[in-house]
């Protein structure tokens, strides 16, 4: 009940979200303004993983996350954007570091 419930509530914004797009201009300052939340929520949650993260990242230091990422900011900035190379780096930096 509990899974059709949420998945109603998710569709139907989503629908409601599909049949507005076409009147809100991407100029304008509310979808300037959501843009703006999407992206500061998106940085918080990244900000709370790297300073209290949960589970296996835990495990590692703050400074280790910190270095690694920089160093992928680095990557994605010099790659051209590239969200890739960053994330399988990330993962490799974070075992390397670990493992030492």
């Amino acid at each position: 009940m509990a899974i059709v419930a949420t998945s109603v509530a998710t569709f139907i914004s989503r629908f409601m979200g599909a049949l507005t797009s076409e009147k809100v201009s991407v100029k304008s300052k509310v979808f300037q303004w959501f843009n703006c939340v999407a992206y500061s929520t998106l940085a918080a949650l990244l900000g709370r993983m790297i300073i209290f993260p949960a589970g296996v990242l835990a495990d590692s230091a703050l400074f280790v996350r910190v270095f690694v990422l920089v160093i992928c900011i680095l990557v994605f900035v010099f790659s051209k954007k590239n969200l890739v190379i960053p994330t399988i780096l990330s993962a490799i930096l974070l075992s390397f570091f670990n493992s030492i």
